[in-house]
């Protein structure tokens, strides 16, 4: 049965639908020239039997040729191939919505026009998918001209969770996600977003899922890094960091109670989303704008600022935030400019060597009244520096082994066990 999309949608080739395919590729494309021609490139190359994928496109409004481009490859692709030519929508979230509706396969794979494939990446993902029943793969991304997150490469894991792993840190759209999830939720980007649409929609998404796959021994994802500087996660000012941020930490804090996951997840948003705001950029901008930026980030810091999130900082990001939470913008400036500087702060090591502050700007001033606990380093960041000891981890062994001294002489050698 050959399918047709309304409007301007237009089937490519003859091919026919008879079952239905395992993965539609859903790309959304908009002033995507030259760079969708490898993009597209790398979905004609993929192992995995043409008849068991599909191709939704979204050109986006287009003026370069973008459009024209998707319709040729239509009518040549071994896959089935459906465009859709629509007015420009101002961000991905609608492109890719639209081909959402549209998809039949049993999985989707979001893939972005300058962006590209490993050849091997749709078979191997779908494999995966079906032999672990997990709702969501995430396939190893390495970067062309950009800088992927790496944390979560490390090994390959055919069932995690998001509390499990580092994937909280990888919320780019760029996944296969099982459609069932997708549909029994109702999941669609928030068209209302202007950036970071996709890490609220993957957030969710981990969230729902049973079960997430990473698959971290081939490169399934080339990110691409526009020349041209055009790349949506580029763009904007920054009061729509603010509004990323914002939904992120409602969502999180929708879905998971309150304690340490919760606290575990919203170091995402805090570090990746907003600390940014105020790191060297921010001694670029006008008093308005770091007031602005203050007042902006007022709400959340009272929302969602816990000792359990500072506890899982570094410092120096600690730092910041505390200053933020507690509006001292004539704290903060020195504190980033320190930062900017990457200067290695001094350390001061006290109680034998089990405690470890690092000498940041404002460290013990009396007239700065920061507390010494936001100075305070965490064993991770801790150990880097000469004659810290773990003190805690040391006591819990010491006790644990007297303890089972103690019970060693009545516990009966030989003795059999009820």
């Amino acid at each position: 049965m050959s399918r047709r999309q309304g409007g301007q949608g237009r089937q490519g080739g003859n091919v026919t639908v008879e079952t239905q395919p395992d993965v539609s590729v859903i790309i959304g494309a908009y002033e995507a020239m030259p760079y969708l021609v490898e993009c597209l490139a790398s979905v004609e190359a993929q192992t995995i039997d043409p008849a068991r994928m599909e191709v939704i496109a979204v050109d986006d409004g287009s003026t370069d040729g973008t459009g024209e481009y998707l319709e040729e490859f239509a009518a040549r692709a071994p896959m089935p191939v459906t465009v859709i030519r629509q007015d420009n929508s101002g961000g991905p979230s609608g492109p890719r919505n639209v081909g959402l509706g549209k998809a039949a396969g049993r999985y989707v794979f979001f893939l972005d026009a300058d962006d590209r494939l490993g050849p091997e990446a749709l078979e191997r993902m779908v494999a995966m998918a079906d032999r672990n029943g997990t709702d969501v793969v995430l396939g190893r991304v390495e970067g062309i001209n950009r800088v992927p997150p790496k944390s979560m490469w490390g090994q390959t894991l055919d069932r995690t969770d998001v509390h499990s792993s580092n994937i909280k840190f990888t919320l780019s759209a760029q996944k296969l996600f099982r459609r069932t999830l997708l549909d029994r939720h109702g999941m669609r980007f928030d068209e209302s977003l202007w950036t970071g649409e996709d890490a609220l929609f993957t957030m969710e998404a981990y969230l729902r899922a049973d079960g997430v796959s990473v698959l971290a021994d081939y490169t399934c994802y080339y990110l691409v890094g526009r020349e041209d500087g055009k790349h949506v996660t580029k763009s904007g000012g920054y009061t729509l960091r603010f509004d990323s941020a914002r939904a992120l930490m409602r969502l999180i804090a929708d879905m998971v109670p309150a304690g340490a996951r919760r606290d575990s997840l919203m170091v995402r948003p805090f570090l990746i989303t907003l600390l940014p705001q105020f790191g060297p950029k921010y001694l670029k901008d006008g008093e308005d704008v770091r007031r602005h930026k203050l007042e902006l980030a007022k709400p959340l810091m009272d929302a969602y600022w816990t000792p359990g999130v500072a506890r899982r900082l570094k410092v120096h990001e600690r730092l910041r935030l505390h200053l933020v939470h507690r509006q001292r913008a004539d704290l903060l400036v020195d504190v980033v400019e320190f930062v900017k500087a990457k200067k290695q702060a001094a350390a001061v090591l006290e109680r034998r060597g089990t405690r470890l502050y690092l000498v940041y700007p404002h460290f013990r001033s009396a007239g700065a009244g920061v507390p010494d606990h936001v100075y305070l380093a965490e064993p991770r960041e801790a150990r880097a520096f000469d004659g810290y000891r773990e003190a805690a981890a040391n006591s819990f062994l010491r006790r644990a082994l007297r303890k089972v001294r103690r019970m060693l002489p009545s516990a009966g050698f030989g003795t059999a066990a009820a």
